[in-house]
């Protein structure tokens, strides 16, 4: 039983609570390989404090998880990473940041579930590891833009070869972003929503 006054009793802080204002809300999610930068991207333009799941990197993973490129990683995200921006008055996007090793790709399917859209982060340095990602997101008929997360001395292709090394349709949006930067990021998931907005646009009802 709980004796505690409901002076005692913690709430939500107070810019933790829903806007007003919000009369729709759309689920994202941000994907990628493993140490792309989504915890980054979530954590950078959350407007609530980010739910993490980060564990310290062990032993256990050694010979497991591909760390080439990125052997400075230290933590690594088990579950999810969860974080909330308000685009406008009206609009919120709740955000699920997806595991990047492939021994945590079990949690995708119900991180998935529910979402309009995602966001796909790339390392150029290591291109491949979000190849898994595109493929998943095409099955389950997700729509997604692409986004080439800036890394220092991380090589810079054209588009267009990053598009054709992808196999990216033409319809995909690819564009460049800082997921360290919340303008960027914000920029990014502007660009995911104007992409849903394309595919599915509103038409005024006939009176």
């Amino acid at each position: 039983m709980d004796y505690r006054t409901s002076e005692e009793i913690v709430g939500p802080r107070g810019e933790d609570t829903l806007p007003a204002s919000a009369s729709a809300a759309v689920k994202v999610v941000i994907v990628g390989g493993f140490g792309v930068g989504k915890t980054t991207m979530v954590g950078s333009v959350s407007e609530i404090r980010p739910l993490t799941t980060e564990e310290t990197m062990t032993q256990a993973g050694v010979g497991v998880d591909d760390i080439a490129g990125i052997e400075r990683k230290t933590e690594t995200t088990v579950a999810m990473d969860f974080g909330r921006i308000s685009l406008n008055e009206q609009l919120v996007l709740y955000l699920f940041g997806t595991p990047g090793q492939e021994r945590f790709w079990f949690l995708w399917n119900g991180l998935f579930e529910g979402a309009l859209g995602a966001v796909v982060l790339i390392d150029t340095r290591r291109l491949e590891v979000s190849f898994d990602a595109v493929g998943r997101l095409e099955e389950r008929g997700v729509p997604f833009v692409v986004a080439v997360n800036a890394f220092p001395e991380a090589p810079v292709h054209p588009m267009a070869e990053l598009r054709a090394a992808m196999d990216l349709p033409d319809s995909v949006p690819l564009i460049d972003c800082d997921a360290r930067d919340r303008a960027s990021s914000r920029d990014t998931l502007l660009t995911l929503v104007r992409h849903l907005q394309s595919l599915h646009p509103v038409t005024p009802e006939t009176p």
